[in-house]
């Protein structure tokens, strides 16, 4: 087990949950597996111990491990209470509690039979399903968690952004790591493109076969533990091909930003061959890859976005796209590629708005479309992400659906490459890296 003196602050994620301690909602929360549920659980658990709380009046279970993990909603409930400390408030942290049967039984019962203050994750949105939030409607709030940011990345894998000033007086931005090496800003983003934001990557560097060993891991657990085992224990018989799921998978890492629909997904899956033998048959109904699909989200290994008419203010029913949690799973599943790096950066931008608390759809007006349209509490942001700014068939084929938005909301393209121009005609043109720097 980590000591907690080990772990690293994820603080976006901790004041959250700080923020919450002591009220009356179950703290629940939810990402794909490895992405730091656990560790920052512990964080908490440190977080109390350090304002007072006595050890006492702490109860960490986690359910994958041996100790707990055949127990019933019965066996919780009568465990935690003949632990509590009499007269004292408890704090309970159930780490991958959908892995007991009606979890939400007793979860429930202990909120209303003791004077407790409840903390739970769960790798899968199923946690949160509609019957669990009629169940606890009100009463939960979820917190959810994505892999490291870039700043995040920097962090765990021990490099520092310094700016330094160069002799025209400009700023330039250098990275250190521990050694007190530099390299370029660029580098470490590369890096990042590369390896990805799952922290356990920083426990064994920057090493691309022991990288890969952690990525396959996840990707397995996903798969064979959260989708396929959990269709089991459920009892639904939907999703039982592993050869299916994979290609599905496979084909939305190929496809992230793309408009695709379900039926686009089961022709080409059926123009491909659906078999590894090479056997013939028809292509799996929309009925059938939108449940293998939904499996996939609700496991949080890709996400999909909505479109949004900018003129007629309504989100559309058509084509969606997906992208995936974690860059470095689609270069595990593809291997690393440079060739359609556009999506792979609008795939970064993508998850650093979730991050940053903003609702994210596509924007079409009329036959164009607007990468990213992010809204947040009156608050809405135009983005763009491209590659290059510099050349100028790229700069007005990226700036003319901004040009045709008629309100005031700002609008951005980001860009690895920015030219010399920080705007055009209120656009405003910024590096991708620094954005992204500027949490």
């Amino acid at each position: 087990m980590i000591g907690t003196h080990e772990l690293k602050r994820r603080d976006r994620y901790l004041n959250k949950l700080i923020g919450f301690q002591d009220t009356e909602p179950v703290k629940v929360i939810t990402g794909i597996r490895r992405c730091g549920k656990s560790s920052l659980l512990k964080l908490m658990v440190a977080h109390l111990a350090e304002t007072g709380v006595r050890p006492e009046q702490i109860l960490e279970m986690n359910f994958e491990s041996n100790d707990f993990r055949k127990m019933t909603a019965d066996d919780v409930y009568a465990y935690v209470k003949g632990r509590a400390a009499p007269g004292e408030r408890m704090y309970l942290f159930f780490d991958e509690i959908q892995r007991v049967e009606a979890w939400e039984d007793a979860v429930n019962a202990l909120r209303v039979d003791l004077d407790c203050d409840i903390y739970v994750t769960g790798s899968n949105a199923y946690l949160l399903s509609s019957e669990y939030s009629t169940y606890l409607s009100g009463r939960c709030v979820e917190i959810k968690m994505l892999p490291l940011s870039f700043s995040e990345f920097l962090y765990f894998h021990g490099f520092e952004v310094r700016e330094t000033r160069s002799a025209l007086g400009g700023v330039r931005k250098r990275v250190y790591d521990r050694e007190g090496e530099q390299y370029e800003l660029r580098e470490a983003f590369e890096a990042f493109m590369r390896f990805g934001g799952m922290p356990g990557l920083a426990d064994v560097g920057l090493d691309q076969e022991k990288a890969l060993a952690i990525l396959d891991g996840i990707y397995s657990t996903v798969v064979v533990r959260d989708i396929l085992e959990r269709e089991r224990r459920r009892g639904q018989r939907q999703i039982t091909d592993p050869a299916l799921l994979r290609k599905i998978i496979m084909f939305l890492a190929d496809n992230i930003g793309s408009n695709v629909s379900m039926a686009s997904i089961g022709n080409t899956l059926m123009n491909e061959g659906l078999l590894e033998d090479g056997k013939r048959r028809g292509a799996p109904s929309a009925h059938t890859v939108q449940a293998y699909v939904n499996a996939l989200m609700e496991s949080y290994f890709f996400y999909e976005i909505k479109r949004f008419d900018i003129k007629g203010k309504e989100y559309l029913r058509t084509l969606g796209k997906y992208y995936i949690v974690d860059i470095a799973l689609r270069n595990y599943l593809l291997g690393y590629r440079n060739r359609d790096s556009g999506h792979a950066l609008e795939n970064v931008v993508y998850f650093e708005l979730l991050r940053r608390g903003y609702d994210v759809a596509v924007g079409k007006i009329d036959n164009l479309e607007v990468d990213f349209v992010a809204s947040s509490a009156g608050e809405r942001l135009y983005i763009q992400v491209t590659e290059s700014m510099s050349g100028g068939d790229v700069r007005k084929r990226e700036l003319a659906p901004l040009q045709r938005i008629r309100d005031n909301y700002e609008k951005l393209v980001l860009s690895l490459d920015p030219g010399l121009e920080s705007s055009y005609e209120g656009i405003k043109s910024e590096n991708l890296i620094d954005w992204l720097l500027k949490e």
